[in-house]
């Protein structure tokens, strides 16, 4: 009695019908390019998602080794908390430039930023050092 080839690749086979031979021919086919390994496991009925991605790693002649490992996603509650730590970094780096221009400003007796610039009308007005009026258009 013989199967047809149709009916053949239909059967789902069990674990221990899996000879050596059989995992090699697979392996073989697959890095050849003749078949992925997802029609393999169609074609031959082998039910186990990653029974043919062992035998790659195991039998193959293809390194499967990753050299660089994959970078894993920080959760977004942790990336939020990062960006939020480093917005409050900025700020006080922001402030500490801004007094610093201030002191430059009272000890030289010049005038660093320019007249425009809305950053320094927010600053309080003991951090600005000398009170400056702006002009606008209006």
């Amino acid at each position: 009695m013989t199967i047809s080839n149709e009916k053949r690749s239909s059967l789902k086979r069990t674990q221990r019908d899996y000879s050596l031979a059989f995992k090699l021919q697979v392996v073989d086919e697959i890095e050849k390019g003749h078949l992925t390994y997802k029609q393999s496991q169609k074609k031959y009925g082998i039910q186990g998602r990653s029974t043919v991605l062992i035998w790659l790693r195991k039998h193959g002649t293809l390194d499967w080794t990753s050299k660089v490992p994959m970078k894993k996603k920080a959760p977004p509650k942790t990336f939020i908390s990062q960006l939020e730590a480093k917005i409050k970094r900025l700020e006080a780096e922001k402030e500490i430039l801004n007094r610093a221009i201030d002191i430059a400003d009272n000890t030289l007796g010049t005038d660093i930023r320019k007249k425009s610039c809305p950053c320094r009308s927010k600053l309080p007005k003991g951090n600005r050092g000398r009170t400056i009026y702006y002009r606008t258009n209006s």
